[in-house]
């Protein structure tokens, strides 16, 4: 179960143990006195894991292009959504509704996976991968630094020469 759920585990487990009498997500929270949206997602996990959706998993599983590719293709052919995380043992109905909403904003590749943290800082200055820069622009920006340390080194010491007054 996740820890971020808004409800707590006592509840969890009364939630529960209301399924396994009949009751569904909606008379579950009234009786609860709880909000209905993650009760119903803890009867979806239920409907599929029984007891075991209170059971916390230790890790994130991360899936294939493949896979994903063929749970969202099943989906769209007409298949439950909770029998397809049954059958492929995915932690809730969720998951394949989110994969098929970036399928059908993006398509297919949208289920690749994308590539971890912030994307490379591009070097300073112009595209190095355009051309060598010329002998005559290269002499350029180096005048152009100096003259800046120039201004820069004057500066400093002008201000050294006011502190000693």
């Amino acid at each position: 179960m996740d820890r971020r759920s808004s409800l707590s585990e006592a509840q969890r487990v009364l939630a529960v143990g209301l399924f396994e009498r009949g009751l569904g997500p909606g008379a579950a929270a009234r009786q609860l006195m709880v909000a209905r949206d993650p009760v119903k997602m803890l009867y979806q996990r239920w409907r599929i894991w029984g007891r075991g959706a209170l059971l916390t998993r230790p890790t994130k599983r991360s899936y294939s292009f493949e896979f994903k590719l063929a749970v969202v293709e099943r989906f769209l052919a007409g298949e439950p959504i909770t029998a397809l995380a049954a059958e492929y043992e995915l932690s809730s109905p969720q998951l394949v509704k989110a994969w098929v909403r970036v399928y059908r904003r993006e398509g297919a590749d949208g289920l690749r996976a994308k590539p971890k943290g912030r994307p490379r800082k591009a070097p300073d200055g112009p595209d190095v991968a355009a051309e060598p820069e010329s002998e005559l622009a290269r002499l350029r920006r180096e005048n152009e630094r100096l003259r800046a340390e120039n201004a820069y080194l004057g500066k400093l010491r002008a201000l050294r020469q006011q502190q000693r007054r």
